[in-house]
């Protein structure tokens, strides 16, 4: 196994730039996973990381050891503890990180999907992401106004959804509205009807808006139908995650 223990290593100057720019990784259509739970994610999704990194506390790690038995033929690079420190943003990292290639998806009519616009919290988006996967939708829309789906931060709280979702970043949303079989619901403050009043069993779209503006009036008027969730409790509105959710999981309860 090779080991690098220079900043000036040509390679690891490359891994710097692409944990740290959203334009480099889409440049080079490669992101990082940090940590032994998205990489195990990941191979559960049936992919091959393009490159291992490890600090000298991996290497003694029966997880990690687990794990590198599965990724066959992977080249695998040991980082100076500091310079691995360089490239993680957990305060106990595993000390393992992967290369892989953002997949990129195919055209495809969703049954299930999400639009979400303007999410710009990469805590929330991964969060939504991570709702998404686990309420069996097939395909998440992103406004150009979205955060990174593919940075550490939205990777790391979408624990792993990534894998089980169709990604489409800088959508039109409203052409995706449009194009979409079925009914596409907007959260909206002032919808015509509740959440749990709207039937949910067909093919459906969520639209959920930015978390302080909410959804565009152009997206509303996009939509089908414009739906509020019902709140007796004295706040105005839910964060834009927790929306989602409910959403999500009140079409999972009518479907069930």
């Amino acid at each position: 196994m090779k080991l690098i223990q220079s900043r000036d290593n040509p390679f690891f100057k490359d891994i710097v730039k692409l944990a740290g720019s959203a334009r480099q990784r889409a440049k080079a259509g490669q992101t990082l996973l940090d940590g032994t739970h998205l990489l195990s994610a990941y191979l559960d999704a049936g992919k091959q990381p393009l490159h291992i990194l490890l600090n000298s506390v991996a290497l003694k790690d029966d997880e990690v050891e687990a794990l590198l038995k599965r990724a066959v033929g992977v080249p695998m690079t040991q980082l100076d503890d500091k310079l691995f420190a360089e490239l993680t943003e957990l305060k106990t990292p595993t000390g393992l990180l992967a290369l892989v290639e953002i997949p990129q998806p195919l055209p495809a009519d969703s049954r299930f999907a999400l639009l979400l616009e303007d999410i710009q919290d990469p805590g929330n988006l991964g969060s939504m992401l991570r709702s998404a996967a686990a309420a069996g939708c097939d395909a998440v829309y992103l406004s150009k106004g979205c955060a990174d789906a593919w940075s550490p931060r939205v990777l790391r709280a979408a624990m792993g959804g990534h894998f089980a979702l169709s990604i489409y970043e800088s959508a039109d949303l409203i052409s995706v509205a449009a194009t979409l079989p079925g009914t596409v619901f907007a959260a909206s403050l002032n919808g015509d009807a509740g959440l749990y009043d709207c039937d949910l069993e067909g093919d459906i779209a969520f639209a959920i808006g930015n978390e302080g503006a909410g959804l565009s009036q152009a997206l509303q008027a996009a939509a089908s139908r414009r739906f509020t969730i019902p709140m007796p409790g004295k706040v105005e509105s839910l964060n834009a995650a927790a929306a989602a959710a409910v959403c999500l999981f009140e079409a999972v309860r009518q479907r069930r």
